[in-house]
């Protein structure tokens, strides 16, 4: 998964990143220099590999949180561990799934603003499934299904046109053959913090996202008092449409 990731972000990513200078630029006066990305499920970290690139280029640190995906306290302690380590203010991100973790996570002090891409946003005592119940079914999270061991996959079938339909078929089928499981316990566990309450945020809304609705995207939105951008991409934007995406981060680092 980890090589297969890095190339798609490779090839779809070089005319952008290739544009930018090769020297750091200075970062605006009191933006928040640390970005912590916290992926999804069924993917690893190096789904965040393109706007990783774009940030750091300009001068931005920023660490890629592995979430093991196993439950959400240990993708909460993984995101953790990595807010542990940053120096100063930070702004953290979530995609997807990574929306719960970073709702549960983002209470650190050290954190200045929260960031959601085509992610999840519970409130205290609500859980992915319980999300999933409430809002339209989807195409992607109608095609969510366990294994016997109770690991929860997208059925590859589905992925390509349910999750990845602006990336290259071959591609996308790629993805799809090579998921990551997100376990059940994690996608029934219940959030008992909702940083959002306390913290500046921002959403991404993907207005061609079939896992996350898109209104359900405008209504997680319109919950937190987010400032929003919208990006004409699948629940794969933060790949296809990084600047974008990138875009609206470094505006989280600027709030105070």
């Amino acid at each position: 998964m980890r090589n297969l990731l890095l190339s798609v972000a490779t090839i779809l990513m070089a005319g952008a990143t290739g544009a930018a200078p090769a020297q750091a630029a200075q970062l605006p006066k009191g933006a928040a220099r640390n970005v912590v990305l916290v992926h999804g499920a069924f993917v690893d970290q190096t789904s965040w590999k393109p706007v990783a690139d774009i940030l750091t280029k300009k001068g931005y640190n920023v660490t890629l949180v592995e979430n093991p995906l196993t439950s959400l306290a240990a993708d909460v302690d993984a995101t953790k561990q990595a807010l542990a380590k940053q120096n100063g203010k930070t702004v953290l991100v979530g995609h997807s799934w990574g929306g719960v973790v970073i709702t549960q996570a983002g209470d650190d002090p050290k954190v200045s603003a929260l960031v959601y891409v085509s992610a999840f946003a519970p409130d205290v005592g609500q859980s992915l499934a319980t999300l999933a119940k409430s809002g339209p079914a989807t195409e992607g999270t109608a095609a969510i299904h366990p294994d016997e061991k109770g690991n929860l996959y997208i059925d590859p079938k589905v992925f390509p046109s349910a999750v990845a339909a602006d990336l290259p078929p071959e591609i996308a089928e790629a993805l799809a053959s090579h998921q990551l499981p997100l376990n059940h316990t994690a996608f029934e566990a219940p959030v008992d913090t909702a940083a959002w309450r306390d913290k500046p945020t921002l959403y991404v809304i993907s207005t061609k996202d079939k896992v996350v609705a898109p209104e359900v995207q405008k209504m997680f939105a319109t919950m937190m008092h987010a400032q929003t951008t919208e990006v004409a991409g699948s629940h794969a934007s933060l790949v296809v449409h990084a600047k974008e995406v990138a875009e609206a981060i470094e505006k989280a680092t600027l709030v105070n």
